[in-house]
């Protein structure tokens, strides 16, 4: 018997079984298509890492406690090519615009480093960025982007080396109220534990359909890589810093490791299914990436579409996580609600459930199963 089995080897339930397994618990992880698989949110190849989140700042301390850890594992990470690149994070907004103003005070109150960019220094930096319209824009220098997919899948590599049992499998739902002691997998193997931690993302709402069905939305979300010109590196990291265009709905990440420019699409899509939903490529969301494309990097107007992939986000009714007891199953905790940003904060939240289950105290209010709405009133970005 496990102490406790983690159900979902994504950022949010690796790092979980991580720290878990660091305080001395025997864990099983486990996961139905298999840690970084391209179904999960936590696939793909990269991830922004910044600490500006309006005037959110519990999520700011979360973002770089876990850059901490993430720049740990790349250092210790046997894989030839890196986890972590250090490029910062230029933030583009309209004047004024109340988010930003918001995420400026947070940084700065909270000595968090950030810089200030007019005009000026916007060209000298980045000559091939137009933000000819952008009076004032923020970088933060130590953020950047973590490779998402490989990240997941060194951390579980590690976890298996430690002697965490890592498989693959689809686990069903808790049947009956009260104490859960085994979950059953499709196959009819049973995993005995005594806390089971339900970390699969868009998954939650499906294993947990009364509960969550109404409370955790999964959309569609596109992601397409652009080819940068050939012999030209001023898209690569340093020259190109990952950027959010908050106005724009966009954000991006600079040409790493010859994979092209990514535009990633931040409007919520259409309600999807992580199991069966189509990933093929849609015309629409290629001309919202083009358009961006077109206005902020001229040269990059007619680049070619290189790569492409469709995710989800799952979504909470304000974007804050859920990190709770079941109500039915006081031994049972519901961990996901990334809402599209919370690959980052992996780390972070692993550890706060782990100290959660271990002092058997009760999750801060943003985080609270009954704080979770079912009309969409998104407020954490």
């Amino acid at each position: 018997m496990s102490d406790v089995v983690v159900i979902g080897a994504g950022a949010f339930g690796a790092w979980t079984a991580h720290h878990l397994s660091e305080a001395g618990a025997h864990v099983t992880l486990v996961d139905a298509y298999g840690p970084g698989n391209s179904r999960s949110s936590s696939g793909d190849e990269s991830r922004i890492l910044r600490c500006g989140y309006g005037a959110d700042e519990i999520y700011s301390r979360f973002a770089r406690r876990s850059r901490e850890q993430w720049r740990e594992l790349d250092a210790r990470a046997e894989f030839a090519l890196r986890l972590w690149h250090p490029c910062g994070v230029l933030w583009i907004a309209p004047d004024g615009d109340p988010y930003a103003t918001a995420t400026l005070a947070t940084l700065q109150r909270g000595s968090y480093p950030v810089e200030l960019l007019d005009q000026a220094a916007l060209r000298s930096r980045y000559p091939h960025l137009d933000a000819t319209d952008v009076a004032r824009a923020m970088l933060e220098p130590d953020g950047g982007v973590i490779m998402a997919r490989r990240s997941v899948q060194a951390l579980t590599a590690e976890l298996a080396r430690r002697g965490v049992l890592v498989r693959r499998g689809r686990v069903g739902t808790p049947s009956a109220p009260g104490i859960v002691s085994a979950l059953h997998l499709m196959d009819g193997t049973a995993l005995s534990g005594k806390v089971f931690v339900f970390a699969c993302g868009a998954w939650l709402p499906t294993v947990f359909p009364a509960l969550l069905g109404q409370r955790i939305m999964p959309t569609r979300q596109v992601v397409i890589y652009f080819g940068t010109p050939p012999g030209n590196d001023r898209f690569t990291a340093p020259h190109t810093p990952a950027w959010v265009d908050f106005a724009s709905g966009i954000y991006g990440v600079p040409d790493l490791e010859g994979r092209g420019v990514k535009v990633g699409i931040d409007t919520h899509g259409a309600r999807f299914d992580p199991d069966t939903g189509d990933r093929s490529i849609d015309g629409e969301s290629i001309d919202t990436a083009r358009a961006w494309l077109r206005r902020r990097f001229p040269s990059m107007a007619q680049a070619p579409l290189v790569e492409s992939r469709v995710c989800q986000y799952e979504n909470t009714s304000t974007g804050d996580f859920l990190i709770d007891r079941h109500p039915e199953h006081e031994n049972v905790w519901l961990v996901g609600g990334g809402s599209g940003h919370g690959f980052k904060h992996g780390p972070a939240v692993g550890e706060y459930v782990t100290r959660l289950i271990t002092t058997n105290t009760m999750p801060e209010a943003p985080f609270v199963l009954e704080s979770k709405g079912t009309v969409a009133q998104r407020a954490v970005y």
